[in-house]
């Protein structure tokens, strides 16, 4: 019996849906989809909603097609413990000791300046390599891998 592959997209529960897609634009290099034929852009889309569906959710794409889409909604509900699924962002990928560190290092204030907060960073030991966790701009966890 033959198993089908299914597309997924990765959904994230925010106050605020078009600023955090913004900001993981800016982390993964995607981009915000074409609005909806007929719209000139999203904020005219987003004004042809009923008031209470207005900045509800937001989208971001591979521009490329190869990674899952990132869907931002908003819940009225604040984020209150660590996330169960995180992001794992591939930015030392076959690096190692001094070099991998250096790398993620410089990731990361990258994205400090773009709102994240640093939370630990982890230097390699003898059974795992560096890795430095942050949170997005709403608390969300992710790690710099």
């Amino acid at each position: 019996m033959a198993t089908t592959i299914r597309q997924f997209q990765v959904t994230f529960d925010c106050a605020q849906p078009e600023r955090v897609a913004r900001f993981w634009c800016e982390v993964l290099g995607y981009v915000v989809p074409p609005p909806p034929q007929g719209f000139a852009d999203w904020a005219a889309y987003d004004r042809s909603l009923p008031a209470e569906q207005q900045g509800a959710s937001f989208a971001c794409v591979d521009p490329s097609g190869a990674g899952p889409r990132l869907y931002f909604q908003r819940v009225p509900e604040g984020k209150v413990v660590k996330n169960r699924v995180h992001l794992d962002v591939r930015a030392g990928t076959g690096l190692v000791g001094d070099e991998r560190l250096a790398v993620l290092r410089a990731e990361c204030d990258r994205l400090l300046a773009l709102g994240a907060t640093l939370v630990l960073e982890q230097v390699a030991d003898e059974e795992n390599e560096s890795c430095i966790t942050m949170q997005d701009i709403e608390g969300n966890e992710f790690c710099l891998d």
